[in-house]
């Protein structure tokens, strides 16, 4: 099934109230063609929403791909459906976080969505020895991921860690670099750290206590870097299928409903935005097999590869901060990369699928 078909599908779900899959806008640039001999892939990823016992109108968000990358990512459309009253796409007017979201009547029994989204995707990796002529940020952008948020602070403490971490740095990619390896030495990954984590980077520093998941070891990146300077950014997203590799901690295919995971990139001139992935060397070392060691020769060639490339055997959504989900009377949320619910009860918990009722399944297709 090409771009075109999959746009256009009327392809029936087969569930109770099922309706015709209806496309979305898609993002993608006018004739992209995701040539595999150019090392594209293309993957479907399907979210599908259950709500057990809803009593009261409901509503969910679900994250949709929203980075549009030529030479790395390119969203190709989704396609959704469901019994809901309204189910439409909603974009966050800061960062563009694009997400659908459903909303159930009170009386509605067995409230139900569906959405697949396709993307194109393919490895990235820098030259860090030819930089090129890279356009300058924009003045937005430029203010957008050089400044703090809720939860990435860049005063106080995370300021004057920075500072003794790139004190020595003579270039902006010697900076990267300082803080990309000081990350790796001195992070760890908590296996009984909840989803993906938080990222409130001023109470790990504080507290001493630099063990997280990606959330917390990539944002920590991403503070310290911005407290240096250098324009720097998480991207919240998903595994969809096996490394390539060899490493069996740094992919997951099929089931992938707890497959989150959260990268990050800095901007750096001659490059651009150069992907990064401390707290993916610290998961080698945590998962792929007993005993490892920073020294050890299969965490040393993953520790060298994460600056400045990324197998891209994963989705991106997007790089939101601290976002207010639309028509939602709960708080902000640090980052969307999980499926959010609420209804009168409040809340729903993200982070267990078993209770919210959420599967998520992913597939490569030939483009």
């Amino acid at each position: 099934m090409d771009r075109r078909d999959f746009l256009r599908s009327a392809t029936l779900f087969g569930v109770a109230g099922a309706a015709v899959w209806r496309p979305a806008r898609a993002t993608a640039t006018a004739f992209f063609d995701p040539n595999p001999a150019n090392g594209w892939r293309v993957f479907e990823v399907t979210l599908r929403v259950e709500v057990a016992r809803p009593g009261s109108a409901t509503r969910v968000w679900l994250p949709l791909p929203s980075l549009d990358e030529a030479t790395w990512i390119t969203p190709m459309g989704n396609l959704w459906q469901g019994n809901a009253a309204s189910m439409q796409i909603e974009r966050d007017p800061v960062y563009g976080a694009q997400m659908l979201v459903a909303t159930w009547n009170a009386d509605t029994t067995a409230p139900v969505v569906e959405v697949t989204s396709r993307i194109a995707a393919r490895d990235r990796a820098t030259d860090f020895s030819r930089p090129g002529p890279v356009p300058a940020l924009d003045k937005a952008a430029l203010k957008r991921y050089t400044g703090p948020t809720d939860l990435l602070p860049t005063d106080g403490i995370v300021r004057r860690t920075a500072n003794e971490i790139t004190g020595g740095a003579r270039s902006d990619l010697d900076k990267a670099r300082a803080i990309y390896e000081w990350v790796v030495d001195h992070t760890a990954r908590n296996p009984k750290t909840r989803g993906c984590g938080v990222g409130d980077i001023r109470a790990m520093l504080e507290s001493g206590d630099l063990s997280g998941k990606c959330a917390d070891l990539n944002a920590l990146y991403v503070g310290l870097a911005r407290a240096a300077g250098l324009p720097a950014r998480d991207v919240y997203g998903i595994r969809v299928a096996d490394s390539r590799f060899g490493y069996r901690s740094l992919g997951k295919s099929g089931e992938i409903s707890k497959a989150q995971h959260c990268r990050a990139e800095v901007w750096l001139a001659g490059f651009g935005w150069v992907p990064v992935d401390p707290a993916d060397v610290r998961k080698v070392v945590l998962e792929e097999k007993p005993g490892l060691k920073l020294q050890d020769d299969v965490v040393v060639a993953v520790r060298d590869r994460l600056f400045g490339s990324w197998e891209m055997n994963w989705l991106a959504y997007n790089t939101a901060h601290d976002l207010s989900l639309p028509g939602s009377s709960g708080p902000k949320i640090p980052f969307l990369m999980y499926p959010q619910g609420e209804n009168a009860a409040g809340r729903f918990d993200s982070l267990d699928p078993e209770s919210f009722r959420y599967r998520i399944s992913s597939r490569e297709v030939s483009a």
